[in-house]
């Protein structure tokens, strides 16, 4: 038996012996909330001491968040934890962030004890069932004592294997008893040392395969790149690939810091919330490569057939899953562009890279020029991202929410080298944001925050989180005191307002959408942050300056407007048909949604 595994052993609980594996596979926080079915766990912390850190938070969907958050920031695995019953439930949402993002998160939920399952038990269940789908990899009960190594050590090594969330159930009764190792018998299992495999392997694809992909590539005129968050280890790469093939390079919100948006030919945001050059350069494309994205709204991809394909991830099931590509190339992005890159040919006709070049100049133009529009009714919300933007502090970790305000922050916020930035890409959830911020800002606490949220998801569960912001800043975890939340407040939900609009043909519905006012600045200041309300353009930058000077955190709240439109890079016929139904129809603000319409639509004809 190894020294691992003997002072595990000796942990005393089961309780307590899973908190020590857990430490041992290089966990040290937990976010959670308690509750009597992980009592035995909880009690547990005391014996472990400071090797594993406990985090409260408000909410258990909050302590999903706030693991995935650890996960998408560091490529570690999270790990939250939940009562039974309810608690258990709670995590769900969070632990879909998760799945359908790709991160790596282990949840440790409590159970009824194990003679009282099946009898209709208080907060009684059926978590195995309860967590198939979303732990659809790995999801366990621990039913002996001598079961809980091997059910820790799967749950971690599946979770970072399959980048997806895990599930071990621990009955209350199983926790407090002594822990004992795998008896010396058949069908024990002996689980291995965690730091065994020590290093992620090399995958690349068979130099065969590699070579297809060279000759597509090297065949195309105008190549346009499509980077997800798969491509996030391998930006000198990708720099190097955009080079040769002479092209530019549009990213999926989840690889929103991919790259860095300083970069003349990065394009920007791809789809609803894009940008007009990513949308020029991948219509006109001849040639589409995708490296580490599932990005999925094939409307936005060239028309099957207008160009020939080539894609890199690492898992084959997400192959020719959007378009329907040439050459398919399983592997790490860094590997396999190391290998494709000799192969390679440098483009001499720079043509198709200088338009591109010109359209992503024109573009910040344009976007500058839309923020200055007055509005009739509040900010214009793009002014206060657009004046964000240059005062974003190096090394800032940027996270968004689900709403009208992620347009904004797609696509007016010029990310530069060293800045990080998440959001619930695939699930698109609301209320990630915040609780994201305050993650990011426990694990790197001498780095800058910025959450940026509407007033729907603020209302939903941002309020909350901010009693957490200001009890950990209490408590001395930020050594930069700079967490800034920014809220849009329209007193409307924005995106399905327009959703509405756009995809239903129908007016605003004031019964669903309107929002009740809340003091959000007030509030932080209660909390003993600061609050900062701006009404009036001329505020806006000299509040900017004040936040990221402030001395403790922020809530800044911006009172926009919320007819100005989120549009998409371009208005297709149908889109424009069923927009003037919903005004038709009777909408509240009609003759305030065409003026600004047409003010957005104007700029791009008239700026330069």
């Amino acid at each position: 038996m190894s020294s691992l595994t003997k002072k595990s052993s000796e942990s005393g609980s089961v309780a307590a012996f899973v908190l020590n594996r857990l430490h041992e596979w290089g966990v040290s926080r937990i976010w959670g909330y308690p509750g009597d079915g992980i009592n035995g766990l909880i009690g547990a912390f005391h014996e472990v001491g400071d090797r594993v850190e406990f985090t409260q938070c408000r909410h258990e969907e909050l302590a999903a968040f706030k693991a995935t958050a650890q996960a998408k920031l560091t490529g570690e695995v999270g790990v939250c934890m939940a009562t039974s019953g309810p608690g258990a439930i709670h995590l769900l949402n969070g632990l879909y962030d998760a799945k359908l993002d790709h991160q790596p998160v282990v949840a440790i939920v409590g159970q009824q004890k194990r003679f009282s399952l099946g009898g209709q038990y208080q907060q009684e269940v059926d978590l195995n069932t309860l967590f198939k789908d979303v732990c659809s990899e790995f999801v366990q009960v621990c039913m002996a004592p001598s079961q809980a190594r091997h059910l820790v050590d799967r749950a971690m090594r599946i979770a970072k294997a399959t980048k997806s969330p895990t599930c071990v159930i621990f009955p209350s009764d199983v926790q407090e008893q002594p822990y004992s190792d795998p008896p010396r018998e058949h069908g024990a299992i002996y689980s291995g040392h965690p730091n065994v495999p020590a290093a992620q392997p090399r995958v690349i694809p068979q130099d065969a395969e590699i070579a297809r992909a060279a000759e597509v590539l090297n065949a195309g005129q105008k190549v346009g790149i499509i980077i997800g968050q798969g491509a996030a280890k391998a930006a000198e790469e990708v720099k190097q690939v955009a080079d040769l093939l002479g092209c530019g390079v549009a990213k999926a919100l989840n690889g929103r810091a991919a790259l860095p948006d300083d970069l003349p030919y990065v394009t920007g945001a791809i789809g609803l919330l894009g940008s007009k050059p990513t949308d020029e350069m991948i219509m006109n494309c001849d040639t589409l490569f995708m490296i580490g994205t599932s990005f999925p709204y094939a409307e936005w991809l060239p028309e099957p057939g207008d160009a020939r394909g080539v894609q890199i991830d690492i898992d084959a099931r997400m192959i020719a899953l959007r378009y329907p590509m040439e050459v398919g190339l399983v592997g790490d992005s860094k590997e396999t562009l190391r290998a494709l890159i000799p192969h390679l040919q440098r483009k001499e006709d720079r043509s198709w890279r200088e338009n591109i070049e010109q359209e992503v100049e024109r573009w910040w133009e344009i976007l500058a020029d839309r923020a200055q529009k007055p509005m009739d009714d509040g900010l214009n919300p793009t002014l206060v991202f657009h004046e964000l933007s240059p005062r974003l502090p190096d090394r800032c970790i940027l996270t968004a929410d689900s709403g009208s305000s992620t347009n904004w922050w797609a696509r007016h916020l010029r990310l530069r080298e060293g800045m990080d930035a998440i959001l619930s890409g695939t699930l698109a959830t609301m209320g990630p944001a915040v609780p994201y911020a305050t993650a990011a800002k426990v694990t790197y606490p001498d780095r800058p925050v910025i959450a940026c949220v509407g007033d729907g998801t603020m209302q939903m569960n941002g309020i909350s989180e901010l009693i957490d912001i200001a009890r950990l800043w209490r408590d001395g975890q930020y050594s930069d005191p700079r967490l800034i939340v920014l809220v849009l407040n329209n007193h409307d939900l924005n995106q399905v307002t327009w959703e509405q609009r756009v995809q239903a043909s129908d007016p605003k519905m004031q019964a669903s959408q309107d929002l009740p006012d809340f003091p959000y600045a007030g509030y932080a200041e209660l909390l003993g942050l600061k609050g900062i309300r701006v009404e009036e353009p001329g505020q806006v930058a000299a509040a900017w300056e004040e936040a990221l000077s402030a001395d403790r955190p922020v809530v800044f709240e911006a009172i926009t407007d919320p007819e100005f439109p989120p549009l998409p890079p371009h208005i297709k016929p149908e889109q424009a048909k069923k927009i003037a139904r919903a005004l038709a129809e009777g909408d509240e603000n009609r003759g305030r949604i065409i003026k600004e319409t047409i003010k957005a639509k104007v700029s791009e004809f008239t700026t330069r």
